[in-house]
């Protein structure tokens, strides 16, 4: 981990097709986020996030969670997390992971990880959170990026971007403009964490 200078070493985790992490590396490719992303895991073999990694040149890695389809195993995320501590990573992204990042993760990378989730938090937390706010008839929704704590979704809060929820909406229409905020979002909320490091 550095002292806070220079480029950002980035470490990403994903279970799906990676489409934060892709926007985290076009920020980077334009200049507008200095950073590296040095190294991407995923839970699972055949998540088209690797992929994406591999094709951009980056080191890309299975997690053995040990068998569990929802677990993460705290030998687990102790091996994961020595293994971004290896590559000097300096905070780590979580890019649509979904198993529960506790300790010793939180300890070993204490307010050095983020989450970004489909809703303005607290509300609608957990999974498919597009999709609640439209069956709730929500007039509002969009994104939060948040530090990762204990909890689910429940981490001090820092960024956020609204959505108006449309009335002919579906669940596929909200969850498509809420990635597109997604997108900007992240890279922003990446330097925003790094700037308070450096300070």
């Amino acid at each position: 981990m550095s002292t806070g200078k220079g480029t950002i070493k980035l470490g990403v985790l994903g279970s799906g097709s990676g489409s934060n992490m892709q926007a985290i590396l076009d920020a980077i490719e334009d200049g507008s986020l200095d950073a590296e992303i040095v190294l991407v895991m995923s839970d699972h073999p055949d998540a088209y996030i690797l992929e994406r990694a591999r094709k951009a040149g980056i080191t890309a890695e299975v997690i053995d969670c040990g068998g569990f389809k929802t677990k993460f195993p705290d030998e687990s995320q102790s091996a994961v997390a020595e293994k971004l501590k290896s590559q000097g990573v300096d905070i780590v992204c979580l890019a649509g992971f979904m198993r529960l990042v506790k300790q010793p993760m939180l300890d070993i990378f204490p307010e050095r990880i983020l989450n970004i989730h489909p809703s303005l938090l607290p509300a609608y937390p957990g999974l498919m959170a597009w999709r609640q706010a439209v069956e709730d008839g929500a007039r509002e929704s969009g994104c939060t990026v948040h530090f990762v704590d204990a909890g689910m979704d429940t981490g001090p809060i820092i960024l956020q971007a609204s959505v108006p929820v449309l009335s002919n909406d579906t669940a596929d229409n909200l969850h498509a403009r809420i990635q597109a905020e997604e997108h900007q979002l992240y890279p922003e909320a990446i330097r925003l964490v790094w700037n308070e490091i450096k300070k």
